[in-house]
């Protein structure tokens, strides 16, 4: 059966071994009342002895009951934690007759152990207590001195709550992490979402139709039935290509993609964006060298041109990037984009053509494709 999920913060069973050593082994400092109790006689060492074995099992124990220091958030004073603090000062009231001053060494782990267990500020307050304790009852004992534990006790709080604050800040930054790879793969799962219904809206729904249109064609024109079969043929390879493309997290050769991307960095420069819906009169072919065109266009447009519109024309025989900027002649200097695309685009066997935009203004990136006649003669 399985347990409930425990509050944040509440301590878990089963605490790991290396708790327990990194807490105990502060408790050699416990050989100074030992030391002491062993020099005494009668009750006052038998009483002072197991106050000192009650006193290590009852601080191991409160340690390992707490897997994990409380977060700075945490408000209250955590009731439950007192009665372990209230047994180890019993503890340490235990020691005194037979140790003396040599008991207060105790409350050095009596402050840690507060400091590890408490919100800061009754943590902090513990502490001041303790404090007040050992500095009131060496001035007021005859023959008692402070032997440094004071001191100590200070510096066991301040060791403990800078801890505290790493550990705490090591979780907010793991949390932080979480959120924002959880952040991740939800924009992600989203812009699949997005770029698959951008490949297969529209090309279902002409598949459907050309479907539709050969099924009432059969038996009136089989030649115009087997064309529509082609060309459903055609779309299908072409969509099942893009949709592995986004899958496989290809942007590169996603016209689809490219296109969603595009207008995404359009609108977020402030651009105006003026960009095609579909990409079916495209031959499958063709899609990856304009996806690149379009992308290095859309790029130089957002970084140089200091333009407020870009327009991208698409069809089977080439793509255009358009903008109403500074154009050509006052363009920044460009870099190996421009020339990495026209080096793509010859190997592929288009052209690549620059110029002022349609209106005189701006700049014009297209690619040129050869028609299908051309390719047959």
């Amino acid at each position: 059966m399985t347990q409930p999920p425990r509050p944040h913060g509440d301590p878990a069973p089963g605490p790991p071994w290396w708790r327990f050593v990194a807490a105990g082994v502060w408790l050699v400092y416990l050989w100074s009342p030992v030391v002491a109790l062993a020099e005494a006689d009668g009750w006052e060492r038998v009483l002072g002895l197991v106050g000192v074995v009650v006193f290590v099992a009852t601080y191991l124990a409160l340690i390992g009951r707490n897997r994990r220091f409380v977060d700075f958030e945490t408000r209250g004073p955590r009731w439950e934690t007192w009665p372990w603090l209230l047994a180890l000062l019993l503890c340490t009231a235990a020691m005194v007759p037979g140790a003396g001053d040599s008991a207060l060494t105790a409350l050095v782990f009596v402050a840690a152990a507060a400091m590890s267990t408490l919100s800061p500020r009754w943590a902090w307050g513990w502490v001041a207590v303790l404090l007040v304790v050992v500095e009131v009852s060496t001035r007021i004992v005859p023959g008692w001195s402070d032997s440094g534990n004071g001191f100590a006790l200070i510096l066991a709080a301040m060791a403990v709550f800078f801890l505290r604050a790493a550990i705490n800040r090591q979780r907010a930054l793991v949390a932080a992490e979480r959120e924002l790879g959880d952040a991740r793969l939800e924009e992600e799962r989203s812009r699949i979402a997005r770029d698959l219904h951008d490949i297969l809206g529209h090309s279902l729904t002409v598949v459907a139709v050309k479907a539709e249109l050969a099924e009432r064609m059969l038996d009136v024109d089989p030649a115009r039935t087997r064309t529509e079969l082609v060309d459903i043929r055609a779309l299908t390879r072409d969509a099942l290509a893009d949709v592995r493309a986004t899958v496989r997290d290809v942007r590169g050769v996603s016209l689809p993609g490219e296109i969603a991307s595009a207008r995404s960095a359009l609108t977020s420069a402030g651009i105006s964006a003026d960009l095609p819906t579909v990409v079916d009169e495209v031959p499958g072919r063709w899609r990856e060298l304009f996806a690149w065109t379009i992308r290095e266009g859309v790029t130089n447009v957002i970084r140089h041109s200091g333009a407020t519109r870009c327009v991208v024309h698409l069809g089977a025989e080439g793509v255009s990037v358009s903008d109403d900027g500074r154009g050509l002649a006052d363009a920044a200097p460009g870099g190996t984009g421009l020339a990495g695309l026209r080096e793509r685009t010859v190997a592929a066997g288009a052209t690549m053509v620059t110029g002022p935009g349609p209106d005189g203004a701006g700049t014009t990136v297209a690619v040129v494709v050869p028609s299908p006649e051309a390719g047959a003669r």
